[in-house]
């Protein structure tokens, strides 16, 4: 009886018994998986395997972006065993998740927590993308992101998968800011974040540039994938 008390308590802790949830971390335009540390750091010590993905934003179009980041966050998981696979992203990273899984379907997609993404374009692309030496800096991908109905993020609709988004309202982009609606995060307006099939939604006092480091945000994204709900309530 022993032995097969026994047998049975290594078979639970071998395995997927043991698995962890993995996360995905996708930053943003002209940034890289450095930007993500500090959000990495806190999804390890809340109990995630965490796969942070850099990715070369301004060097290809946004559907070869979402495939080459997203593939290789997969892969990554799956070296690991963990599972299911959760998304964390910041502002592009959200929209490469959008356009990998309008054509591709997983059973083992749980979550999604965007950071000040422009699911409804961005105003300052609008303004700024025929300024010479925008598509220089920002890449194919940063043309395409306005919101235009012939931009990417108004091409893609609704989410189908389990979304909380996590909007910013506090601007320190004195340059940029002037070019976005108010409430917004220096990049990106509040309004622009929404999307049609999202689960839950929040505005917090962070900036674009930082709120992936903002102790808040970090808070509110460990609660969302955890619960699939935030803690706190937005405006």
């Amino acid at each position: 009886m022993l032995k097969i008390l026994f047998s049975l308590l290594l078979l639970m802790l071998s395995g997927n018994a043991l698995a962890k949830e993995c996360v995905i971390l996708l930053h943003g335009l002209l940034r890289g998986s450095g930007s993500m540390v500090t959000m990495e750091r806190a999804l390890v010590k809340a109990g995630f395997d965490v796969s942070n993905i850099d990715y070369p934003s301004r060097s290809h179009e946004i559907a070869r972006l979402a495939e080459m980041a997203i593939d290789a966050g997969i892969q990554s998981c799956q070296q690991k065993s963990a599972t299911p696979i959760n998304f964390v992203t910041h502002s592009l990273g959200g929209i490469l998740v959008r356009v990998y899984f309008k054509t591709h379907q997983r059973d083992d997609l749980h979550r999604v927590v965007m950071l000040g993404p422009p699911n409804r374009g961005s105003e300052v692309v609008d303004k700024l993308k025929g300024v010479p030496g925008f598509e220089w800096l920002n890449g194919q991908a940063g043309v395409h992101l306005g919101t235009t109905p012939d931009d990417i993020p108004r091409l893609l609709g609704p989410v189908d998968f389990e979304l909380g988004v996590i909007a910013g309202t506090r601007s320190i982009n004195f340059l940029l800011s002037p070019f976005v609606p108010d409430p917004d995060d220096g990049v990106v307006s509040v309004a622009s974040t929404t999307v049609e099939g999202m689960r839950d939604f929040i505005a917090l006092p962070a900036t674009h540039t930082f709120m992936m480091k903002n102790e808040s945000v970090i808070d509110e994204v460990i609660h969302f994938l955890k619960h699939g709900r935030f803690s706190a309530v937005g405006p």
